[in-house]
């Protein structure tokens, strides 16, 4: 999803197949009668990443996908897969399907460096021995899919634009995705993390991924419309023509390119965007100093909540006007859901995961 920096705990390191006897410790807690029931088939999502040590509430998700995982390559040899953070973290996720059966958790691979994904997907024998090892990985934790994350088939993170061919990688992307929904099978999910493009090809996007080809792989994208510009200008708006993108053009440029309305997760930030190396999550969004920032700001026309800092716009975020009005919008679209990056984002009271919930299991307009 995001690429930022975190300390690596443990490499946790997959050996084995054989399924943990573990207990929970897990109470599910009493839900709030004023909230909607689940809506089969509609995904409130959160992605939960390795280095939090928030346990989630499970009561109004329907999806975790944990972040992260990633291929382990040595000498451009693909040897397992390894899982970033702490076993008992991971478990503690895992822990919480005891609390709500009806949620599913996925292991979300990304690589930080992205060559990794490059030399995997290119190995006939590599693609087949990682979509086994996701099988048994699945099974050894009794969780329920895989969530890719390569974003850029094709992208060289070395800033060498020769060191890769991106219509190779492209067609290797494709070959690895087909390869994990044949080992999957239809009994786990299979979702990937899609970024967002529009109508600018030379900065990214469709020239990275072939929409059309993997759309009958998955089981749904998450869209990651956010991060889409910095002050001054809105971050994740429903619609911002000012912008580099909004929720509405990256949305309409997935379904141009192919893919089902109803496989399309719309992502919701948890986190306001002042610059492109400055964010600030929704909870200290909160907490900032009423006698230099402003945080109730509405912008009508882009449908977007944003902060001032002494009358100059500081950032835009998301709140529960905003999330109400994007799962109106995803609901009238036929869409699936909404998603959000990433859990600890959010307040204590869980205000916006909430909101999330509200949005998508309401019923339609």
């Amino acid at each position: 999803m995001k690429k930022l920096l975190f300390v690596v705990f443990t490499l946790l390191l997959f050996t084995t197949c054989e399924k943990d006897d573990y207990e929970t410790g897990v109470k599910a807690p009493d839900k709030d009668s004023n909230m909607p029931e689940l809506v089969e088939g509609r995904v409130a999502l959160a992605y939960v990443t390795s280095w939090s040590t928030v346990i989630p509430d499970p009561r109004y998700l329907t999806n975790i996908n944990y972040a992260f995982a990633e291929p382990y390559m040595e000498g451009g040899a693909y040897k397992g897969i390894y899982v970033l953070g702490d076993e008992n973290r991971f478990r503690q996720i895992v822990n919480l399907k005891k609390a709500n059966p009806n949620l599913s958790i996925s292991i979300s691979f990304e690589n930080s460096q992205g060559e990794g994904f490059s030399q995997l997907a290119k190995s006939d024998e590599y693609r087949k021995a990682f979509a086994n090892d996701c099988k048994a990985f699945l099974q050894k934790w009794g969780i329920d899919g895989v969530d890719m994350d390569w974003e850029f088939p094709g992208l060289s993170w070395s800033g060498d634009p020769n060191a890769y061919d991106v219509a190779v990688d492209v067609a290797n992307h494709v070959l690895l995705m087909r390869q994990l929904r044949e080992t999957l099978g239809n009994q786990y999910l299979l979702t990937y993390a899609g970024y967002c493009m529009d109508k600018q090809p030379i900065a990214g996007g469709w020239r990275y991924i072939d929409i059309a080809a993997v759309a009958s792989y998955v089981d749904f994208v998450n869209i990651m419309t956010y991060d889409l510009d910095a002050a001054p200008h809105h971050q994740s708006a429903l619609y911002d023509p000012s912008a580099a993108s909004d929720c509405t053009r990256a949305v309409q440029a997935y379904l141009d390119a192919g893919m089902p309305a109803n496989k399309l997760v719309l992502g919701i930030p948890f986190h306001g965007r002042h610059s492109w190396t400055e964010a600030i999550n929704y909870k200290k969004i909160l907490e900032l100093d009423p006698r230099s920032y402003k945080i109730d700001n509405w912008d009508n026309a882009a449908s977007a909540p944003y902060v001032t800092y002494n009358g100059v716009y500081y950032c835009g975020y998301d709140n529960e006007k905003s999330i109400g009005m994007k799962g109106d919008w995803v609901l009238g679209k036929g869409m699936k859901g909404l998603m959000f990056w990433d859990y600890d984002g959010d307040d204590n009271q869980g205000t916006l995961r909430k909101a999330v919930w509200r949005s998508v299991m309401k019923s339609k307009k």
